[in-house]
């Protein structure tokens, strides 16, 4: 007993020296956490209460209604977030990508800063984290069950391995959260830290942790409408448009993933699909959910809880049901929409929700700023901005109004035609121009090139395509505009590419 009280009197004593100083920083990412499949986001799903501890996040800080991916896929994702780049600048356009040591900015500038660093479970940039202080990473998607994980040490890279292994088959969101505690209860620096502590659930094939086989057994999972009326959406001339989770798509489909009988009828193949889909999703979001609430609990026992920025967020959306798709690389909201909430009391409101439009290649801008980095220093090939005056009530005047997005991988796994776009707070315009262009592991075969346009105020579940329609003339017209003098900004034109040149004049 006197040894744990003096223990607790020396790490508080160590924590308020760093409160005196720079905040430890926790950056917490899930692999394809839908914003809806958080109880604070209030979507159908919030009535499972399916995350209490990231909730609690919410409730004790900052939450962000419109934050967006700029390229919905893992790897392309988290190079953005690691190197403060869109896909077409930091040149990971595909799951082909890599980020070699010396372009992991975010891991480079924090050591820079005086932060210990960290990076812990799902990495997905296929090179070394070298950048990082402390690494234990899955190599590639990594497994569910008794993870093998990539550890710093006298071997080359990738040769130097680890298993973890348990009499009850050791889940992955388990086992990465057993390394980050480790880690964090082991480490000997005066430094604060910056632990980048990704989880691989709820990614597919949804394997969650045994304790939860029965969960949500008896419970009728809510279904989006659109599941079943997909009204006016998406391109009617395609055969095979984006897999399902009915039989819609017979290459691919979530009854496959799932093992639903074929000879049902498409109604109860669906509705069966869909019920199953969404509970081993969800068990796998409440494995993250238990988990964070592990962190969360050794925070506060060790006095650091108040002096730590926690921000949880998914490296992209992912669509549950709605218009019939699974899987994410859509631009259309459940797919493109990131969660992000972020808690600090000292420096952050309680309890706000924020609405300014922010996208993933802002987040290395603002995390440097977190870190007290002034933004005369940060590098310069950022194209994104920090959003932490937003976060604390003073958007600047000049704050984007719109946010680009670029799917590259033309066709690939899940027949999704590639497509960019732009997205404001009342509407958003794709442009499917269906190419593979030069982005690896893209098909090469076209698609019919197509446009897209919603109004998000009075449609904003995108059922209703509107491109073409006189009553939106002029605000297609602006839209158009809008969407080159952005791509045009952040030099990712067209005219390197005379097949998307011409696909683009034959849609409009």
């Amino acid at each position: 007993m006197i040894q744990r009280l003096l223990l607790t009197a020396i790490l508080t004593l160590v924590n308020s020296v760093h409160a005196a100083g720079k905040p430890n920083i926790l950056y917490i990412m899930s692999d394809d956490h839908a914003a809806h499949g958080i109880g604070a986001y209030g979507s159908r799903l919030a009535v499972l209460n399916p995350t209490p501890n990231i909730d609690r996040l919410a409730r004790e800080g900052v939450r962000l209604a419109n934050c967006f991916v700029s390229n919905s896929i893992c790897t392309p994702s988290r190079a953005s977030i690691m190197t403060g780049q869109y896909s077409h600048a930091n040149g990971v356009t595909t799951l082909n990508g890599k980020i070699p040591p010396e372009r992991q900015t975010v891991a480079i500038e924090m050591r820079k800063a005086g932060y210990e660093t960290a990076m812990v479970g799902k990495w997905h940039l296929k090179e070394e984290p070298a950048a990082f202080d402390f690494y234990t990473v899955l190599p590639g998607q990594g497994s569910y069950f008794n993870p093998i994980f990539r550890v710093r040490g006298k071997e080359k890279w990738p040769n130097n391995t680890i298993r973890v292994a348990g009499y009850d088959n050791t889940h992955s969101s388990d086992a990465i959260t057993d390394i980050s505690l480790r880690w964090l209860k082991q480490r000997k620096s005066d430094k604060p830290f910056f632990l980048m502590h990704h989880f691989k659930a709820p990614h597919d094939n949804f394997e969650n942790a045994e304790r939860y086989d029965f969960l949500y057994e008896d419970v009728d999972i809510p279904e989006p409408e659109s599941l079943w009326k997909r009204g006016n959406h998406g391109p009617q001339n395609l055969p095979r448009f984006g897999t399902s989770v009915s039989k819609r798509n017979t290459r691919r489909n979530m009854g496959h993933h799932m093992f639903v009988d074929e000879s049902l009828s498409n109604e109860a193949y669906t509705r069966t699909a869909y019920q199953r889909y969404l509970k081993k999703f969800l068990r796998c979001v409440k494995g993250v959910d238990d988990n964070i609430g592990r962190l969360l609990e050794h925070l506060e026992k060790t006095g650091q809880l108040e002096n730590t920025i926690i921000i949880y967020t998914a490296d992209q959306g992912f669509m549950l049901g709605e218009h019939d798709y699974i899987d994410k690389r859509w631009m259309y909201e459940e797919s493109m929409r990131m969660p992000f909430i972020i808690r600090h009391p000292a420096s952050l409101p309680k309890g706000k929700v924020l609405d300014d439009i922010v996208n993933n290649v802002d987040f290395a801008p603002t995390l440097l700023d977190l870190a007290g980095v002034a933004g005369s220093s940060f590098p310069s090939q950022f194209q994104g901005r920090s959003f932490v005056p937003n976060l604390r009530g003073n958007t600047p005047a000049d704050w984007p109004q719109a946010t680009k997005y670029r799917y590259w991988m033309h066709m690939a796994h899940n027949d999704n035609p590639a497509h960019y776009g732009i997205r404001t707070k009342t509407h958003k315009l794709i442009f499917f121009y269906g190419l593979g262009l030069d982005a690896p592991g893209a098909k090469k075969d076209p698609t019919p090139p197509y446009f897209e346009l919603y109004d998000l105020q009075n449609d904003p579940h995108e059922m209703n395509n509107v491109f073409g329609s006189a009553k939106y003339a002029k605000i297609q017209k602006k839209l158009l505009k809008q969407l080159d003098d952005l791509k045009k900004r952040i030099g990712d034109t067209d005219e390197k590419y005379p097949d998307l040149v011409a696909a683009r004049k034959k849609a409009e």
